[in-house]
C-alpha cells in the first residue's frame, strides 16, 4: 500500500493520498482546493491513477476539491449518505467498500461531530489503518455543535471504534493543531482526554461546556462544499 499524508498549514487539514501498489489505483481522502497543485504532482510523480475522491464529512474549514478532480481526472467523488451534497457521484452506506485493486477500504457511519461524518478503514499485510475524519482526533475529538452535531452520537461512535478494531490500529485524523501526525486506537484509549470520562453523561457534558469559536471559513466552505467545492453545483 501506497500512503501519503499531506498538511494544510492554513487549516491544519490532512489529506491521505492511499493508493494499492500493483493496479497503481489511488484513493484522496479529504482533499483541500488550494492544494490541488501538490495532489497533481504527486499523482504524476508517482504514476498513479485517482480512482477516488472522498470526504469524510462536510467540511466547515476548508473548500473541498472533490468537483475540482473529478473535472480534471473522471474520478468518483464519494461521500456520506447523510450528507448534503447532491453533487458526488455515490453517497456511501455504513459498512459500504471501495476496491483499489487489492485494496478494500470500508465506510464506518461515526456520527457525533456532524450528522454525516465517517471513518474509513483499510487493512494492509494484516495492520490495519483508520482514517478518522473529524470523528477521533490525536488526543482529542471533534467539536460537536454545529452542522447537526450531537456528543451523545459521538460518544457512540468513539466506543464503536474503539469496541471494534485493535489497540495497534493506526490512527490518521483529517486535522491536527499541535504537530501531532499518527497516532493508534490503544494510545488514545489510555491517553486521549476526552476518552478518559466516566460514561456517556460526562462526556456530555464536557462536549457542551466546550465554548470554540466558529471556523473562519465556516460561512464559505459550507455551502462550497455542498456543491463539491464549486460555486455551483457539478
Amino acid at each position: 500500500m501506497i500512503l501519503r499524508q499531506l498538511y494544510d498549514r492554513e487549516t491544519s487539514t490532512y489529506t491521505y493520498l492511499v493508493a494499492d501498489e500493483e493496479s497503481r489505483n489511488a484513493l484522496l481522502l479529504d482533499p483541500v482546493l488550494e492544494r490541488m497543485p501538490c495532489y497533481r504532482r504527486l499523482l504524476q510523480e508517482l504514476n498513479l491513477k485517482l480512482h477516488c475522491a472522498l470526504d469524510s464529512h462536510i467540511h466547515a474549514d476548508h473548500v473541498t476539491a472533490l468537483g475540482t478532480l473529478r473535472a480534471e481526472y473522471g474520478c468518483e467523488t464519494l461521500v456520506n449518505e447523510h450528507a448534503l451534497m447532491d453533487c458526488a457521484s455515490h453517497k456511501l452506506a455504513d459498512g459500504e467498500q471501495i476496491h483499489l485493486g487489492k485494496l478494500v477500504f470500508t465506510s464506518v457511519y461515526t456520527p457525533g461531530h456532524t450528522d454525516d461524518s465517517i471513518c474509513i478503514h483499510v487493512n494492509d499485510r494484516e495492520q490495519d489503518y483508520l482514517f478518522t475524519g473529524d470523528t477521533l482526533f490525536i488526543r482529542g475529538t471533534g467539536r460537536t455543535d454545529f452542522q447537526n452535531g450531537d456528543p451523545a452520537q459521538l460518544y457512540d461512535s468513539l466506543q464503536c471504534l474503539l469496541n471494534r478494531y485493535p489497540d495497534d490500529t493506526w490512527v490518521y485524523p483529517a486535522h491536527d493543531y499541535k504537530g501531532w501526525t499518527k497516532s493508534t486506537l490503544g494510545e488514545e484509549r489510555r491517553f486521549n482526554p476526552r476518552l478518559q470520562v466516566a460514561d456517556k453523561a460526562a462526556f456530555i457534558e464536557l462536549m457542551n461546556s466546550l465554548d470554540l469559536p466558529n471556523p473562519k471559513f465556516m460561512d464559505v466552505a459550507v455551502p462550497a462544499n455542498r456543491s463539491c467545492g464549486k460555486s455551483e453545483p457539478t
